[in-house]
């Protein structure tokens, strides 16, 4: 069974292609299954479209929806298409994203922190001047907030979770063990799985999310685990499957997970 979970297309501004595209590309590279996962709206935000080079506008959210629904039946019998969505992670408007998503039949919501105290995680200029001690508390309350939205409940899925190194390949050497260790520990707990994002390989990091290391102790501590391209391009529709799944059974996991009406679905690797 292959699966490929987290993919985005032209509405988000900042992507390549229509649905339909991403479906095609992943019928070619012989994939089962194909999510749909584009970023969401600033559902908080009182302008309707903030920031079109990074997120649909809210008032094409119901459109969005409707396609994926529209293609999933469409494309039944060849590949089974999947409702999902990239949902970015604020705590204090998590109710107001929660109340978004609720009349929608979603097969899995990825929860990612993009931003930490306001600054996007990607902005390697935040950590100009900062103090080893600083740069150990911003990761720490990157961690948290990581922590903090597996246990909003909101989430199947966690993003790309030390997608900090993305543009700051050095994010990965300031020590913060415990603090990784106390959010894989709460995602363990909560039941939410994390991905392997494959997407790092076109940032400055040139490597997976999350890191080795963190995939060890996700094992460890019995984190399940899923795959997603984070497809910006048809073209990266399964983008080092095979690598990854040998990679993960090395590690020692024995199985990865997709979700299907936010039921998991265990996949032997």
């Amino acid at each position: 069974m292959r699966f490929d979970l987290h993919t985005h297309h032209s509405r988000c501004g900042h992507a390549e292609g229509d649905i339909e595209d991403y479906i095609r590309a992943a019928l070619e590279a012989g994939m089962d299954v194909i999510g749909i996962s584009d970023h969401s709206p600033y559902f908080a935000h009182a302008e309707d479209h903030p920031n079109p080079r990074v997120a649909m506008p809210r008032s094409e959210f119901a459109a969005y929806v409707e396609e994926v629904l529209r293609l999933k039946e469409k494309y039944r019998g060849r590949i089974e298409v999947l409702l999902g969505v990239e949902s970015d992670f604020f705590p204090e408007y998590a109710d107001i994203y929660r109340k978004a998503y609720e009349p929608y039949p979603f097969d899995y919501i990825i929860g990612s922190v993009h931003f930490t105290r306001g600054v996007s995680i990607f902005n390697k200029n935040r950590w100009k001047g900062l103090s080893m001690e600083r740069k150990i508390e911003e990761k720490v309350h990157y961690y948290e907030m990581i922590a903090l939205s597996a246990e909003s409940g909101m989430f199947q899925i966690l993003g790309h979770i030390d997608a900090m190194k993305g543009n700051y390949p050095d994010f990965s050497d300031i020590p913060a063990a415990e603090a990784i260790d106390d959010a894989l520990k709460t995602i363990a707990k909560c039941g939410v799985a994390i991905e392997v994002n494959t997407s790092g390989g076109t940032k400055l990091c040139g490597g997976w999310y999350p890191s080795d290391d963190i995939l060890e102790r996700a094992c460890h501590f019995g984190v399940d685990v899923t795959f997603g391209s984070d497809s910006h391009r048809p073209g990266r529709i399964a983008e080092d499957w095979d690598r990854v799944r040998t990679r993960l059974k090395e590690i020692g996991f024995k199985e990865w997970v997709f979700f299907r009406r936010k039921e998991r679905i265990a996949v032997p690797l």
